[in-house]
Order: structure tokens, then C-alpha cells, then sequence
């Protein structure tokens, strides 16, 4: 079990400390949702989640075959819809530079795909997934 603790600091700003590690971090809303923008907004945390979950499990599976991940980079865009505000979509793109057999290509897809976080998002969030080798 992990535990996050939160607190309010007024302005539509949150600080959350992951009380295992001391390690924090804060939260804004958004500039199109009366925020300032600042920070990682809550939904924008969603989007940093996945590709980083995501290019967690491939390490994971990296290890074991023994590839060297060093470098590879995601970006991830996120896109919401109008009033009610929910995620629509969830755009990944992991580009790994290594030089992989199709093989290891494939491996590390599919690794990427079981993913926790893709694999507990609504089925009403697009997340397409992009993958670009070498």
C-alpha cells in the first residue's frame, strides 16, 4: 500500500507529499479551468502517469532481456473534452534509440501495453500508443 498525502494551500493549488519517500510535488488548475496554470494540473498527472508507467514496464521487460533502454524519451498529449471536463485522450508517443531486433521491438511493446495505468483507464479514453526504434 502506498499513501499520498495532500493539503489544500488555497487558489486551486495542491501540494502532495508520497509519504514513503518525503518526495513532493504541486498541483494547479489549469489556465482554461480558472487556474494559473503553473504546475501539473490533476489530469495532467494522468498523462505523466502513463507514459512514465509505461516506460517503466518496458525497463522492467528491458532488464530481463537484457536491452539498454538508455534514452529513450515519451511525450504525451493530453486532450479533453468541453463541459462536463473529463480526459478524451491520451496520445503517447516512446521513441527508444537502442537497435533492436523485431523480436525485442516486439517484446517491449507488448510490455508497454500492460501497463497499470493504460490498463485502468476508462474505455472512453482514447490512448493510442506510437512507437519510434533507432
Amino acid at each position: 500500500m502506498v499513501r499520498i498525502n495532500l493539503a489544500y494551500e488555497g487558489d486551486l493549488r495542491c501540494r502532495a507529499t508520497h509519504e514513503q519517500s518525503g518526495t513532493t510535488l504541486a498541483t494547479d488548475a489549469p489556465v482554461d479551468n480558472q487556474g494559473r496554470g503553473e504546475s501539473f494540473s490533476p489530469t495532467d498527472l494522468v498523462a505523466t502517469g502513463l507514459a512514465s508507467c509505461m516506460m517503466t514496464i518496458m525497463g522492467i521487460a528491458a532488464r530481463r532481456l537484457n536491452i539498454d533502454l538508455g534514452g529513450m524519451t515519451a511525450s504525451v498529449t493530453k486532450e479533453m473534452t468541453p463541459p462536463p471536463r473529463r480526459i478524451a485522450r491520451l496520445a503517447v508517443n516512446i521513441h527508444v534509440p537502442a537497435k533492436l531486433s523485431e523480436e525485442q521491438k516486439t517484446k517491449l511493446r507488448e510490455a508497454a501495453m500492460t501497463c497499470p495505468v493504460h490498463k485502468s483507464l476508462h474505455p472512453d479514453v482514447a490512448a493510442p500508443v506510437e512507437f519510434t526504434w533507432g
